[in-house]
């Protein structure tokens, strides 16, 4: 949700995802934010994100409530995901957080760190480590 308007991660996003092209078809969309407060807020963006994700796709949520994995075990994920021959959906929320339908909505729901990360700090952090563990699972020299 939200675009960086701080400049300050898009060039990183941006970097990894071309990186990313390499192994997967990538595409970052950035949906707007709600206006609103609270449950409504997370109420519709979670509509908004959902309205993006196809019947065969595999949504992931990111949330500090998910499943931890160091970037070894990422790595192992990624490979066992994409032999399920769909397309992974990452989502990322708002200030508010993820709604508890979108939640639910999820095949995974992953947590990058107990930390609160700003959402747009998250999607750098989430980019570089899809990154890795791609260059894990092609025996790629980047994961030292």
């Amino acid at each position: 949700m939200g675009k960086d308007r701080s400049g300050l991660f898009a060039p990183g996003v941006a970097e990894f995802t071309q990186r990313l092209n390499r192994y997967a078809k990538t595409a970052l969309v950035e949906l707007p934010e709600s206006r609103a407060t609270g449950a409504r807020a997370m109420a519709e963006e979670a509509e908004n994100i959902l309205g993006h994700v196809g019947p065969k796709d595999d949504l992931v949520a990111l949330d500090s409530g998910g499943k931890a994995f160091d970037s070894l075990e990422l790595s192992a994920w990624l490979q066992k995901a994409l032999a399920s021959g769909r397309d992974l959906v990452f989502a990322i929320g708002g200030d508010e957080g993820l709604d508890t339908t979108l939640k639910q909505r999820a095949q995974t729901t992953l947590s990058l760190s107990r930390l609160t990360l700003p959402h747009r700090l998250a999607r750098l952090v989430l980019a570089e480590q899809l990154y890795r563990a791609f260059t894990v699972l092609k025996g790629e020299p980047y994961h030292k």
